[in-house]
């Protein structure tokens, strides 16, 4: 350890010392989309407001980051997305489950030939061997296996080989956290930047009509049907030819390139079905109405030629003569509407539009929404494809072919929208809108991201990026969006719109008829101070003085529907104004007159109170010329004029306008303006009294109104305060430390400032319309803090004697440092005093002193701080509800003063003054208090709390950077212990300190501020002075310390490594505590230290293995932590006892879920190997814990192996050595749940392993950038604050919970449909890796605890765990690599512990043979070698005690033979080419070949390949169960002599059945075992309280006597190697019944259990095992309960004779067999089941089944076909049997006799009448009784009766009587069933009913003396029956209702009717069976004898 004390000085260089200073305060670009920024015009004094709205536009963005922080995140691992291909570097494994051979499809197409089965009970199995080994090639043995090495080279050499080749970074393998725990994840704000909708292109391509005659011009809009309102601004487009543009080029002085767009994107933020893009088109004004001007558009055809031809060219020649007079005017001519409802995917607009207003600020305020989410609007918009747009949504090629002729009198928007609303409900307008044809051909596509040609903004400035070659421009169209769109401007706009709308002339004189309306911009009255501010059209110049409205022909009150777009000056005076001129245009060409006559004048002043006027307006009209100087009022107010103007309509408002301005300059607020205005008061020279809105402020009252301005701020309507957020937050700020002397007076706005800031950010975070991030934080107020924040700028007054010139800090300058540099705000006449309060100043000195002091010491930082500590009521409380906010203002301006002062050189302790430390600690305490008062409220406060104690962790973080680190430890102190003093409930407070600490630890320099205290003068102080931190170097002293206290949390290791030691101590108590909800918790304190370790893992700066080895002791105390933990731990190894499987999870089958850690594990902790029942009754007073969900089980596993992998292995060794053997034992158990907690699941199941591992392995950081970026440049810069440490959880992708069940359904569905192929294979690939190397790092853990233990001598306790683990390890699917270095670690264990684990571990060592000879049977052949080699070395080795060897033999026979009957996919190919490489093993051996062993090896695998040889034909008879099992049956029964193979061939059967359901059956393979296993104890020891051999279970079967044929001679216990397995003991005894009676319960045999715990029982009571018969008593009460609540509604089996008849059946021919099937099985069913199945192997046209049951004559049946007979037969019981079976289970069960009817007549029909219908009855006797241990027993008797006419009719009257004496007497009284039962008997129409047989057989007495008692017993029979009836009537009487009168009057009718009608008959007696009995001599008696019910050879001749 000395070597790594001399390493310490270069580790801290490698961890990076803390820096001087981790903080960077940079100033990054604003990116702005435009080549040039939106600038004013040159050359204007700016407003004040004006010039600060521009400063920050342009300025930069000052952000603050970590020097350091990339380097500590995971990321810096990947830095440049190598991690994306991470999976490359990987090597494949190789794993059994993948490689299977696919060659195995054994489906033959074709008939298949049916295997039969001959009867090998002669031979025994155990010798017959069919296939020669020696026929095959051996694999390639191991080369120097046989030869003498040292167990410790042989070790040496295991290891290096282990040691090479191994992944570096366990967690590079592994899947990231849950990211809902990762809370240290700060999301990255939004940069604020402009708002940008859903873009489409729109192209216009051709706009051609029937005829072309004249220019026509194109506008486009986008509108709203349903909120009635148009959205966009207007696009115009020319189409014409050139030689149409020629008509008018006399009115074109030029054109502009920006006029000659054809293409405009449009911009919809809320898009809906009910938008439609309008295209209007105009032509020259003309003479004629728009519908005579549009006739001939209607009617001729240029294609029509000949006349329409001539009149085309006369049109033509008229429309040139119109443009040039009259070019400069338009008139509406046509329209047409395009839905764009199939382009906003109609289907998820309702998501979208929810979504979006999530994007433009809606989303409900408590959600957790990850970042993905939070991906606002900007990017949403850019990206319709997958955002908005149908999915089909591409370029959609559109035609309009027909147009909307404009109707002169509904020209007007809302006239418009009203024809929109009708065309959406009937898709065309009504008859009257007349429609012309024409031809517009356009192209919607959503807008590339980057717009390959050139394209314009609004402003007309070009967009970034410019291409070389001069394209026409694309233009964007500005949006007016429906709804508010909340996010704040980020460039310069200010634009106006005009709409002029209707003029009311109508009762003027007659001349005003084509009236237009000419717009002019005015800055002065004279004609020329028109301002070229509007924007030209199509065509023409880019900005003009003038532009007209189009002109309705005649008409004296025209609609308009012109958009007037201005460019607004940024300097607005009085003397602005928008000026309209009213013309009547003459169309006529007169002599002499001009085309335009004067009507008259209107104007508007742009400002009111300087204030924009905006909105609807009504004016007046002059009709003369406009007066000097009336542009200062508006035309409603003019003063009264001299001589007076001449208005129209008597000064009314005649002429209507509405305006609209969209602007970054104007706030369109009243408060807001307020505030402003009064705001630059201060700053510039003003003359007092300013006026503000309609009234007049002094200086006097300035404060005053100031501060009202302030409060009243959040009054303001939401959407202008979030649009102007920057500026108000930057002037409040600015407000809150500046001095102020208003008229000599010292003004204080602080705490109002202060306060407005609180209020403020209150509202924005309770509106519903502002999204949050998962943090709760408002979007607007992060990316404030984040971008835009930076110092207020204070102008301080300045001595006039200094005479300095007074410039502002240069930092400040930003954007090019040019004009901006006028724009600096400056407090100018403004005198000093402090803002806080000036009590607190510290010492008493005279004013002026003070006033200096506190000026130079005023910092906004300590201001805020301030503020926030004297706050009160409501303000405080949104302080601290919103704390995030003020801490991260905090932080930054911390930074800033730090980075400003150039403190960085001094020492920390000394940055900050001490007040302002003071105001911090009360801060902490504050929010920790308030915290703790949350959490006791309900749930709902819970959620808040949670939410400032991430802000307060994130704060202290920042803090950590920033002040001295020992005063931050001391908060942190603080915080912890005011946390556990106020809260009782423990899992709300750990998971609110987990939190807590989690974020903290996150922290850059986490590792040094833990682990190296080492420059004294920059070492945090300790939070415990008392520790020097000098020797808190974890590892310094191993000497000193005992090593065992290393892994240990010590209160030493507390005070040294105070955050690990904070996070363990909670981790402990998650883990200890109990209660609602600790579950969660403890998942969260688990996912926190599996964070760091992954984090530390990743880290570039930890990846050499020193640094590695130092960061690993860290963490030594959580191997303790977990080590006691470990009952609480998931237990992934629950073996299925049911099948009585060999080893826990075998690799054969999945296993479903898993439990808490089972009993005889948790015995198996203390010291206890397996067996519970050795422990007399003692058991452990264990706790009852919460245990931990898988989940998080594994990432607990993985930071243990973790920690293993990294640590001093010496270490780890010397600690081992010194571990007690219990603790020791506790080791062994966490890696046996490692293994199966890390096994690999293979591909195709890759969605049950997390799939998280794929993105874990990614760079989360490209995918940050992907994601939230969309790669964009400048940007990428920021990315790098995004977040500390661990930074691979990254919100909203893919998370999948593997276990967690209830969650993982839909997850995985949803995951399942996204994976390519390849992502599956690398998926794959890299759990392979991490199965690899888990395992080997369990197997590295072993190999130390065998050495370390070598050195003791505690052997053999240990060897049994360790064998355990790897065997448990064998049992999973493992990769080739693993196994290679397993076998090895194996051998070495055989070589060096043979003795031991033949003698002791006998369990164990059979549980090895069955792994490895499973191995042995693999496809791969490196595996195959491996385990050949293995099995070779266990046998020589066990050679050496002769005992042994015998018990290795019967261990790999019985292996064998359960591998066999279980593994579905064994090979016995492979398996047969390893018995020949084992043999060449033992020829080959030298030093063994004078011993008998290699001739004992030889009969050994003599022995394996006959088994084998068995398996060949199981397969055979895969698709037959039934035969299956008669296979497997055979087989157990030859091993009769061997009860180790008979019992595995049992469970073996007894698993094959569970598969099939026939539970009964598998409970009956476990009885038979089970009294297999009583019959071996009996011999052993003769204890009272265990059964008595197999006699004792009689009563469950009657079979288990065949479980007796085991003699003495045969088996004597003492012989080694013979009955050795687990199940040859009282415990295994118990394990076999108690799954029989599980079994049984579950097949409904409930009293069957009852019978098998009555042997269980006095078994556990000799034990004294209490917990056991609480539950095995448990269950009777249940077993009990089930058979009085089921009662007869229970369902057993049903029974089917099955025979078959044909040569092609082999053995089974002319065989009888009972078939057991499920109950309510129908004969169909059956039926068909068997000639489906035989159909198959013979082909379907040679299976037939023969319908009835009449014995078959082979003769007559067809040689070449299969013939089945299948008869349903029913249990038979004689008399006597009746009275013991009385229950309905007694009558099911034990069944050995069945019967069958067959009709026949002597005739040989089946049917007759009734005096020669005979009846056949056939009692059939099977071998076994049923049930048995297989579901088909032979028949082995087969009895016959036949019943005479006279005998049927009895049996069927006996019947019917019976029927009626059930129904009289069930209880309750069923009415139906009764009248049923009478309505068969008395009904007149009964066909051979009772009267007829009376008459067939009563009517004359027999002549035959034979059938005298025939005939009596008949008659009494009937006597009884007649009785029967009469009960059954009057029963009824007293049953029906009244409706069924009549009913019973008819029944009582018939019944009297029958009843005289059989009186003669009944009452008539044969005399000669009624003489006096004493004459009756002795010979007579014999014809009793010969009473027919018997055989009788005689009639059944006659019968046959």
């Amino acid at each position: 350890m000395t070597q790594l004390n001399n390493l310490d000085a270069e580790l801290v260089q490698e961890l990076g010392d803390f820096p001087e200073d981790d903080l960077d305060v940079v100033f990054t670009p604003k990116e702005c989309r435009t080549l040039q920024p939106s600038l004013p015009e040159e050359g204007v004094e700016l407003d004040p407001h004006v010039r600060d709205c521009v400063q920050t536009y342009i300025r930069e963005w000052l952000i603050v980051n970590r020097k350091n922080q990339g380097s500590s995140e995971t990321c810096g691992f990947k830095k440049t997305g190598s991690r994306r291909d991470f999976h490359k570097t990987l090597q494949k494994q190789t794993f059994e489950s993948e490689t299977l051979d696919c060659n195995e499809s054994s489906s033959q197409a074709g008939p298949r030939t049916l295997k039969v089965l001959c009867d090998v009970s002669g031979r025994s199995t155990l010798t017959s061997y069919d296939f020669d080994l020696r026929s095959l090639q051996p694999d390639p043995r191991l080369d120097r296996l046989l030869q003498q090495v040292s167990a410790e080279d042989f070790e040496r050499q295991n290891e290096e080989a282990r040691r090479t080749n191994r992944q570096a970074e366990l967690f590079a393998l592994y899947p990231s956290v849950d990211e809902e725990d990762a809370v240290e994840i700060r999301p990255l704000p939004e940069c604020p930047k402009e708002h940008l909708g859903n873009r489409i292109l729109v192209k216009l391509q051709t706009l051609k009509f029937e005829i072309e005659i004249e220019p026509l011009f194109a506008s486009i809009a986008l509108y709203d049907v349903k909120e009635r309102k148009k959205i966009s601004e207007n696009f115009h487009c020319d189409l014409n030819s050139d030689q149409f543009k020629g008509f008018l080029r006399a009115h074109t002085p030029v054109i502009d390139p920006s006029s000659q767009a054809r293409a405009a994107i449009f911009s919809v933020t809320y898009p809906s079905s009910d938008i439609y893009l309008v295209i209007k088109i105009e032509k020259v004004l003309q003479q004629g109405e728009i519908g005579d001007c549009a006739e001939p558009y209607m009617v001729i055809k240029e294609s029509d030629g000949g006349k329409s031809k001539e009149k085309v060219e006369k049109l033509k020649i008229q429309a040139e003569s119109f443009c040039q007079r009259l070019g400069k005017y338009r008139m509406p001519f046509a329209w047409a509407p395009i839905s764009l409802t199939s382009f906003f995917n109609v289907s998820t607009l309702d998501r979208e539009i929810a979504d979006m207003e999530t994007m433009v600020g809606k989303g409900s305020v408590g959600e957790r929404r990850t970042l993905s989410q939070s991906r606002r609007l900007s990017e949403k918009s850019l990206n319709l494809e997958d955002n908005y747009m149908g999915s089909n949504f591409k370029t959609i090629p559109m035609t309009v072919n027909s147009f909307f002729k404009q109707e002169g009198d509904r020209l007007s928007d809302e006239d418009l929208l009203k024809f929109l609303a009708d065309y959406k409900r009937s898709s065309s307008l009504q008859r009257r809108v007349k429609s012309i044809p024409g031809l517009l051909r356009l192209e919607i596509s959503p807008a590339p991201e980057v717009v390959n040609s050139c394209c314009l903004t609004p402003e007309l400035l070009p967009v970034k990026p410019l291409p070389e070659n001069r394209t026409r421009p694309h233009k964007e169209i500005l949006e007016f969006p429906i709804k508010e769109v909340y996010v704040p401007h980020t460039v310069y706009r200010n634009l106006l719109y005009v709409y002029p709308q209707r003029l009311n002339f109508a009762n003027r004189m007659a001349s005003a008829r084509n009236i237009t309306i000419k717009t002019q911009f005015m800055c002065g009255e004279d004609a020329n101070s028109a301002m070229p501010v509007i924007f030209g059209k199509s065509s023409g110049p880019e900005f003009l003085q003038e532009v007209y409205t189009a002109i309705t022909y005649h008409n004296k009150s025209p609609d308009f529907y012109e958009e007037v777009k201005i460019k607004l000056p940024a300097k607005l005076t009085v003397n602005h104004h928008l000026l309209f001129t009213f013309y009547h245009i003459s169309c006529h060409q007169k002599q002499g007159t001009s085309v335009e006559g004067i009507l008259g004048y209107s104007w508007l002043p742009i400002l009111f109170n300087e204030r924009l006027q905006t909105g609807p307006y009504c004016l007046p009209v002059a009709l003369e010329k406009l007066p000097p100087n009336y542009s200062m009022h508006s035309p409603e107010k003019v003063p009264l004029q001299n001589p007076p103007i001449k208005w129209a309509e008597g000064h009314k408002g005649v002429f209507n306008i509405e305006v609209q301005a969209v602007s970054s300059v104007h706030t369109q607020d009243n408060h807001l303006e307020k505030f402003f205005t009064l705001c630059h008061s201060l700053e510039s020279q003003v003359t007092f009294p300013i006026r503000v809105l309609d009234h007049k402020i002094t200086e006097a009252n300035l404060e005053h109104e100031l501060k009202l301005s302030i409060i009243c701020l959040n009054s303001s309507r939401l959407e202008p305060l979030v649009l102007f957020l920057h500026q108000i937050l930057d002037k409040l700020f600015q407000l809150s430390i500046q001095p102020m002397v208003i008229a000599g007076q010292t003004a204080n706005f602080s705490q109002f400032a202060f306060e407005s800031v609180v209020s403020i950010a209150n509202s924005l975070h309770n509106s519903k319309d502002l999204s949050k991030d998962q943090h709760g934080r408002n979007c607007l107020l992060a990316s404030y803090v984040y971008y835009v924040f930076r110092l207020p700028d204070v102008q301080r007054e300045v001595s006039k004697s200094a005479g300095g010139s007074n410039h502002p800090d240069p930092r400040y300058h930003t954007y090019g440092r040019t004009s901006a540099a006028a724009v600096n705000s400056k407090l100018l006449q403004a005198r000093v005093m402090s803002s806080s309060n000036p009590d607190i100043a510290g010492m008493h000195t005279s004013p002026d002193e003070e006033v200096k002091h506190i000026m130079s010491s005023k910092h906004f930082h300590e201001e805020l701080a301030l503020q926030m500590v004297v706050s009160t009521g409501m303000v405080r409380e949104s302080v601290f509800k919103y704390a995030w906010f003020f801490f991260e203002l905090l932080v930054k301006s911390m930074a800033q003063y730090v980075h400003n002062m150039d403190k960085r050189d001094n020492f920390r302790r000394t940055r900050f003054s001490d007040r302002f430390k003071d105001d911090i600690t009360t801060i902490v305490n504050v929010v920790t208090s308030e915290i703790a008062a949350l959490l006791v409220k309900p749930q709902k406060e819970n959620d808040q709390a949670e939410k400032i104690n991430i802000s307060l962790a994130f704060f202290l973080y920042d803090l950590l950077s920033l002040m001295d680190r020992g005063f931050v430890f001391n908060l942190i102190k603080h915080y912890c212990n005011q946390l556990s003093a106020k809260l009782n409930n423990l899992p709300t407070l750990i998971s609110m300190r987990l939190e807590f600490l989690r974020i903290l630890c996150s922290h850059e320099h986490y590792l040094n501020l833990n682990l190296f205290f080492m420059a004294p003068d920059n070492a945090p102080a300790s939070p415990n002075p008392s520790i020097s931190s000098q020797n808190s170097s974890s590892c310094s002293s191993f000497q000193d310390q005992k090593i065992a206290s290393m892994f240990d949390l010590t209160p030493d290791y507390r005070q040294q490594h105070f955050l690990t030691g904070l996070l363990f101590t909670e981790l402990a108590a998650a883990l200890d505590a109990e209660g609602e909800g600790i579950s969660k918790v403890q998942r969260k304190a688990i996912s926190a230290i599996h964070g760091l370790l992954s984090s530390h893992d990743l880290d570039p700066r930890c990846s050499k293995p020193e640094v590695k080895v130092k960061v690993a002791a860290l963490y030594l105390p959580l191997i303790g932590i977990i080590m006691d933990a470990l009952p609480q731990l998931y237990d992934f190894t629950v073996s299925d006892v049911r099948g009585g499987k060999g080893r826990p999870n075998s690799s054969d089958e999945e296993q479903e879920g898993g439990s808490p850690i089972n009993q005889s594990v948790a015995l198996a902790i203390a010291g206890n190997q397996f067996n519970p029942l050795k422990m007399s009754g003692v058991t452990l007073p264990y706790k009852q814990y919460n245990v931990l969900n898988p989940d998080t089980t594994r990432n607990l596993m993985i930071c243990f192996l973790w920690i293993m992998k990294n640590a001093e292995q010496s270490l780890i060794r010397k600690w081992i050595a010194d571990l007690p053997s219990m603790q020791l034992n506790r080791i062994l158990d966490l890696l046996f749940i490692c293994v199966s907690c890390f096994e690999y699941k293979g591909k195709q199941n890759s969605d049950k392993v997390s799939t998280q591992v794929l993105q874990k392995s990614r760079d989360v950081k490209a995918r940050l950038e992907e994601a939230l970026l969309r790669g964009e440049g400048a940007r990428g810069e920021m990315i790098r604050r995004c977040k500390p440490a661990g930074n691979d959880r990254f919100p909203g992708l893919n998370e999948n919970l593997r276990w967690r069940k209830e969650q993982t359904h839909w997850r995985q569905a949803n995951e399942k449909l996204d994976k390519t192929k390849a992502e599956l294979d690398q998926e794959a690939l890299i759990n392979g890796n991490l199965a690899t190397e888990a395992n080997l790092i369990i197997l590295d853990m072993q190999e130390n605890i065998i050495q370390a233990s070598s050195a003791l001598d505690c052997k053999d306790s240990l060897l049994g765990g360790v064998l355990r683990v790897l065997v448990n390890s064998l049992s999973c699917d493992q990769s080739t690599t693993y196994l290679t270095h397993c076998f090895a670690t194996l051998r070495a264990l055989i070589a060096r512990f043979g003795d031991l684990l033949f003698e002791e571990e006998v369990e164990q060592c059979a549980d090895l043979c069955q792994r490895v000879l499973h191995h042995c049977s693999s496809s791969i052949l490196i595996t195959r070698s491996q385990a050949c080699a293995t099995l070779y070395l266990l046998m020589r080795f066990s050679f050496g005690a002769t005992s042994n060897f015998a018990r290795v033999k019967m261990q790999v026979t019985m292996s064998l033979a359960s591998l066999v009957g279980k593994a579905s996919d064994f090979n016995e190919e492979y398996l047969r080419k390893s018995l020949r490489t084992i043999l060449a093993y033992a020829e080959e051996d030298t030093a063994m070949q004078a011993t008998p062993f290699p001739a004992q090896v030889e009969e050994l695998l003599c022995n394996l390949n006959s088994i084998l040889s068995d398996t060949v034909k199981m397969r055979e008879f895969q698709e037959d169960p039934e035969m299956l099992m008669d296979l497997m049956y055979r087989i157990a029964k030859g091993y009769q002599t061997s009860p180790d193979l008979r019992l595995t061939w049992l469970q073996n059967m007894a698993e094959k059945h569970s598969k099939k359901k026939c539970y009964t059956e598998a409970a009956m393979c476990l009885v038979h075992a089970a009294a297999l296993v009583a019959e071996y104890l009996s011999m052993l020891e003769d204890h009272c309280y265990l059964p008595v051999g197999s006699v004792s279970f009689q009563n469950i079967s009657s079979n288990v006597l065949e479980e007796s044929a085991v003699s003495d001679d045969i088996l004597s216990p003492d012989e080694d190697g013979v009955c050795s397995g687990r199940y040859f003991t009282e415990s295994g005894l118990v394990g076999l019944l108690e799954q029989a009676a599980e079994l049984f319960s579950t097949g409904g045999l409930y009293e069957t259990v009852n019978e098998v715990y009555k042997l269980v029982i006095p078994i556990l009571e000799a034990h004294r095992d209490f917990r056991k018969l609480t539950s095995t008593h448990d269950k009777l009460q249940k077993a009990f309960d089930n058979i009085i609540s089921k009662g007869h509604k229970r369902m057993f089996g049903t029974y089917f004779r099955v025979g078959f008849y044909g040569s092609k059946f082999g053995d089974l021919d002319e065989m009888e067999f009972v078939y057991k099937e499920p109950a309510i099985t129908k004969l169909p069913e059956i039926s068909h089941r068997l000639e489906g199945f035989y159909g198959q192997c013979f082909g379907a046209n040679f299976v037939e089944v023969i319908k009835d049951s009449t014995p078959v004559d082979k003769t007559k049946l067809d040689p070449q076909k299969a013939y089945i007979q299948i008869t349903f037969v029913e249990p038979y019981f004689d008399e006597y049997e009746m009275k013991d079976r009385v229950t309905y289970f007694e009558k099911n069960f034990n069944l050995r006799r069945f019967m069958y009817t067959t009709p026949f007549t002597l005739e040989g029909r089946p049917r007759g009448e009734l005096n020669e219908q005979y009846r056949r009855n056939t009692i059939l006797t099977t071998m076994h009784a049923f049930p048995y241990i297989k579901t088909r027993i032979k028949v082995i008797q087969k009895e016959e009766f036949v019943l005479t006419p006279i005998e049927v009719a009895i049996e069927d009257m006996k019947k019917k009587t019976l029927e009626l004496a059930v129904a009289v007497n069930q209880e309750p009284p069923d009415a139906k069933m009764l009248q049923m039962v009478l309505q068969g008997s008395v009904g007149a129409t009964v066909n051979q009913g009772p009267l007829e047989v009376a008459q067939v057989f009563l009517a004359e007495i027999p002549a035959d003396p034979k059938l005298y008692r025939h005939h009596n017993k008949l008659r009494l029979c009937f006597k009884e029956f007649i009785m029967r009836c009469g009960e059954a009537v009057e029963k009824n009487k007293r049953l029906i209702t009244s409706d069924q009168r009549e009913y019973q009057q008819e029944l009582k009718k018939n019944y009297n009717k029958l009843k005289e009608n059989l009186r003669p008959m009944i009452e008539r007696k044969i005399p000669e069976l009624y003489k006096p009995i004493f004459r009756v001599q002795s010979e007579k008696r014999n014809s009793f004898h010969r009473s027919s019910f018997r055989k009788c050879e005689s009639q059944l001749s006659q019968g046959t």
